[in-house]
């Protein structure tokens, strides 16, 4: 409003570049009404008869040139006669907030009177109409070359559309193959499913002969264990408990502290009492006076109920599993100690490709340290320079394929050592006493004297 007052301009509408009227100012009746059908506020659909044509060639130069077209000497039909307008559409630039908005213009002009015809024959007569038919077929020449132009937009936009509609036909096309496929992967699926059910139904036949199984097994177990009631008094014990404490029949009732014991846990009360109050299981490696070694685990005795009704210990014998320790430990020691004799950079990955360790040749090589090493992905090393997207590749499927690869060719410039070229070794393995698997990779200096 304060635009159209500064402007003080005549009957009006503000559109946007598609025609819809945004601002109505004046009286504009007389060339504009609601078109008949689903109300709109378009003002080519509004406008008048004898305004609609001019006025959409108009408002698509004043778009095209951004600049202000003017059309003088129109005809618009009005309540049963022709008004005659100037029709202005200007482009507005300023104010910023209204930049690229159209303002049409409708500008009332005197109508020219009827001029009283001179007689027949007469050369004025003569002249005025070929100026009339002169001035019509302008009009219509300009009418035709809009249309010509609105039929070859129409035209483009109609290509555009088939088109696009051929491309939307061949992804339904696509689409209805995948639901095909999709359609034929579940009914392998519930077939899958099927066969997996019938299995199931083995399988619950068969746990309810493991469990058969297991309830004969525990009553007959070789695995020493002792039941105490909430006093920390004896309630039963397996046969094989005997060899480890002292018992006899008549220790039944007695309190545990009170049993002599060839095991060197004198913790043993405090830590049942610690179980009895605090509800969490307990568990020692504890060693037996004949050189043995024993898992003592105390945990929380309950009954159906959940109640707590004592605790329940266990000795699990590992003598033969402490030595086989002891052995790994040493084989460990040495294997630590080949890993830093041999001449190759060796590095071990964890799942994560984080370096786990490296031996000496490669921190002497490369010129690091286990601190900017150790713990790190390798593609995080240095300057980024093992992120080599091939190896990486190669090294992503060793664990999940449990595969490997040999004589993997890297080479590469790098800051501390320069320009090396190398053979890549890796595969997998599975540390013992860990299910958790890693990947030892060795990298050897093409050429080397002593490669394996």
């Amino acid at each position: 409003e304060r635009f159209l007052l500064e402007l003080y301009a005549p009957s009006c509408a503000i559109v946007n570049e598609r025609g819809d009227i945004l601002y109505l100012h004046g009286r504009t009746g007389k060339y504009l009404e609601p078109a008949p059908g689903k109300a709109s506020l378009n003002i080519l659909t509004m406008s008048r008869e004898g305004l609609q044509l001019d006025l959409r060639t108009a408002l698509r130069k004043a778009v095209a040139r951004k600049e202000d077209i003017v059309s003088e000497g129109l005809r618009v039909r009005t309540n049963g006669d022709f008004q005659t307008i100037n029709l202005v559409i200007h482009y507005i630039r300023k104010p910023e907030y209204l930049q690229g908005l159209l303002m049409v213009v409708f500008i009332d002009v005197p109508s020219p009177e009827k001029e009283t015809l001179p007689p027949e024959g007469c050369e004025e007569k003569v002249n005025q109409r070929v100026l009339e038919l002169e001035f019509e077929v302008k009009s219509t020449r300009e009418h035709l070359q809009t249309t010509i132009e609105e039929l070859e937009t129409s035209n483009e936009e109609l290509k555009s559309a088939n088109e696009e509609l051929q491309s939307s036909n061949e992804e339904l096309q696509s689409t209805n193959e995948e639901l095909e496929t999709s359609k034929e992967e579940l009914q392998s699926v519930n077939e899958e499913l099927l066969t997996v059910n019938a299995e199931l139904q083995t399988k619950i036949e068969e746990l309810s002969q493991v469990n058969s199984d297991m309830s004969n097994l525990l009553t007959s177990t070789q695995i020493a264990t002792v039941f105490l009631n909430n006093e920390l008094r004896i309630k039963r014990y397996t046969p094989g408990a005997v060899g480890i404490i002292n018992l006899i029949q008549t220790d039944t009732g007695r309190p545990v502290g009170d049993v002599s014991s060839k095991l060197d846990y004198p913790d043993l009360v405090r830590d049942a009492e610690e179980v009895l109050r605090t509800l969490v299981t307990k568990e020692k490696l504890v060693s037996h006076t004949e050189g043995k070694w024993f898992t003592v685990r105390i945990m929380p005795y309950r009954t159906k109920e959940n109640v707590i009704d004592g605790v329940v210990i266990t000795f699990i014998d590992i003598t033969t599993l402490k030595k086989t320790q002891e052995a790994l430990e040493n084989t460990l020691s040495l294997t630590e100690g080949i890993a830093e004799t041999v001449r190759e950079s060796l590095l071990v990955l964890d799942g994560e490709l984080c370096v786990v360790m490296a031996n000496k040749s490669f921190y002497q090589t490369f010129r690091t340290s286990p601190a900017e090493t150790e713990n790190r992905r390798i593609y995080d090393l240095g300057d980024g320079q093992w992120d080599i997207p091939e190896l990486r590749k190669q090294l992503e499927t060793i664990l999940p394929e449990n595969s490997r690869f040999r004589d993997f060719v890297v080479e590469h410039d790098f800051p501390t050592v320069g320009q090396k070229r190398m053979l890549l070794n890796a595969h997998r393995m599975v540390q013992r006493g860990s299910r958790t698997p890693v990947i030892l990779l060795a990298l050897e200096e093409e050429g080397s004297t002593d490669r394996r």
